[in-house]
Order: structure tokens, then sequence, then C-alpha cells
């Protein structure tokens, strides 16, 4: 089968199609035949040498695919820990999810990466009520779009926030009440005005450094900040006499580090509470655009410079025959 390989060299994205063997599922596995795969920025960090795959865990880039059970011929796509830029991945049986009807196959492949982190971070780690007010940074990146919308779901009011004005409009698509443009003002200083002080109950935060003082000042008393990566730095001053006023909790996830028996109880309980959400229409997934392989070093191009709105997915149901691919 081939995989995708990907390198920088000199600044721009290097991508090969390189020949291995089929993987071979070990017990609990099952092989899944490779409609598309998702980019994600774990994708970019893994290239640069900052994020490995856990322990075991395959090296091939890739953490999300759709196709369809090579035993079966089933439907389906999967959260995985690595493997998923392939025409073959051997997934872990409690991390395939049924294909929503609603989806053609090849978009089935936005919805594990984006949903289950949405999901885990709203639902388990912040517990997110009913009528709470949600705070979305980066909301026109996939998992933002997503989580805008699970927040909805559960009757939450929503703000959405992105640093690219010609994005705000896809934030209120997904459902926002307010969206942000953090690249002309003040996010803080824009929700203070519309909402009030102290008006945030939950954010959900992969810009890191840059937001923790506005993620603070903006939180109600009991509220949570939940933080997914930290694009802008990893380390911040922190307010820790606001902290206490607040009665804040600052909680880090990260959904690939998991054991496969968590992910499986997580996945069971997304299936159950969000799936069919997707497969009625009521949820919906945003594909910013579609890549055959050989030209995947220009997916990762986009995705490294912001110009996504929604999930970046390689095709490979139109990859060609071979060869040595580079972004020129």
């Amino acid at each position: 089968m081939r995989v995708l390989q990907v390198s920088e060299d000199h600044g721009r994205y290097v991508a090969t199609l390189a020949e291995t063997d089929l993987p071979a599922p070990r017990p609990g596995e099952a092989l899944v035949r490779v409609a598309a795969s998702g980019v994600n920025r774990a994708d970019l960090s893994q290239i640069a040498g900052h994020y490995p795959p856990p322990p075991g865990e395959s090296e091939i880039l890739g953490l999300e695919v759709s196709g369809t059970i090579a035993e079966t011929g089933a439907p389906v796509c999967a959260l995985l820990a690595g493997g998923g830029h392939a025409e073959y991945a051997a997934v872990p049986v409690g991390q395939l999810l049924p294909a929503p009807r609603a989806l053609d196959l090849v978009s089935a492949a936005a919805i594990p990466e984006a949903y289950l982190t949405a999901f885990v971070n709203l639902a388990l780690e912040a517990g997110l009520r009913r009528d709470e007010t949600v705070l979305v940074h980066a909301g026109a990146s996939g998992v933002g779009l997503a989580a805008i919308q699970v927040a909805k779901d559960y009757g939450s009011r929503v703000a959405a926030t992105t640093r690219t004005a010609e994005k705000l409009p896809a934030l209120t698509a997904a459902g926002a009440d307010l969206a942000v443009d953090a690249g002309r003002e003040d996010a803080a200083a824009a929700i203070e005005r519309q909402w009030g002080r102290d008006a945030v109950d939950v954010v959900l935060d992969p810009v890191g450094a840059a937001t923790l003082p506005g993620d603070l000042r903006l939180l109600r008393p009991g509220g949570r900040v939940i933080y997914l990566a930290a694009m802008s730095g990893s380390k911040a001053e922190l307010d820790i006499a606001l902290l206490m006023k607040k009665r804040g909790r600052l909680i880090g996830s990260m959904l690939r580090g998991r054991s496969r028996d968590e992910k499986a109880r997580i996945v069971a309980r997304f299936r159950d509470a969000i799936l069919s959400g997707v497969e009625t229409g009521r949820l919906r997934v945003t594909i910013d655009s579609v890549f055959p392989p050989e030209r995947a070093a220009e997916a990762f191009e986009r995705m490294r410079e912001n110009r996504n709105t929604g999930k970046i997915l390689i095709d490979w149901t139109r990859a060609a025959a071979s060869g040595h691919l580079r972004r020129r």
C-alpha cells in the first residue's frame, strides 16, 4: 500500500507517497480501506518533530479516516493515534464509528477528530450544562466549528473568535450568537460590551498564552477554561488571585495520548449522544477543501497558513499511480 510521508525543506513541505506493507491488525483492531483522511495541526507538529505518536502506535501521519472495513465492506469513520494518511489503516475496534448515511464517504473523514475533540472537552471535561455560556477561540477551525454546534446542541449561548474577518460568517452559520474578529479588537472587551462582565462559563481555547488573561477576565465564578493547544505559546503569567476569586478551573486536555480503552468509552458516548445529529443534519461538517494525495503538500501548507475554514481532507479514492510529490 502507499502511505504519505511529509517533511520540510527550506520552509516548504515535501510530500512523498511511499510503498509499504499493509498493516497487520492486532487483536481488537480492524483493517480499514481508507477513503479519506483528515489534516490536523497535530500533523504539522509531528512533521516538525514536536508531537510523536504514543508508544506502540503507528509512526505514519494521520489521526482520522473514513473508509470501509476490508473484511465486510461496512462504511465507517475512525479516530486514530497515527496511521491515517495511507491507503489502509489498522483501527482499534472501539474507535470505529458508522459513517453517517447523510454524508458521502469522503466527507465522513471530517467527523472524528473535530467532533470528538469538541464533545470530550465540552461535555466530559467541562461538564457543560444547559443555558451556560461558551466561548470558542479559533472558531473557524474544524474543531471550532464543531464545538460551536455541539455547544448550541446542549442549549448554550456561544461566542466565537477568529482573527480573519472573512471567516466571521462561518461562525454565525455554525450557530454562534456572537462572532468576534480578534484580529481587529480585543475579544474580551468585545464580549463584555455585548454580554457584560463575568459572562462566560466555559472557554475552549487552542490559542494558549495570548488568550489566558482575557479568558480569566471573562470567566464567571465556577467557570472552566479548557486548553487544547498553545498556538500562541505555552508560557504565560497567571493571575492566581483572580483565578481564586473566580473559583475558576484551568484544564489541560489532549485526546491523542489517552488509552485505547478510554477512547473507546469516549467514542461510545459520542455515538449515543451526538452522532445522530450528523445523520439527521442537525449538526453538519464543514469541509474547507479536498486534495488528492499527489497534492498533499498544498493541504499541509494551507493548514499552516491558517487559510482553511473547517476541515481539510486527503481523498485517497483520487490517488494516482504514485511518485515523488513536491509543492512548487
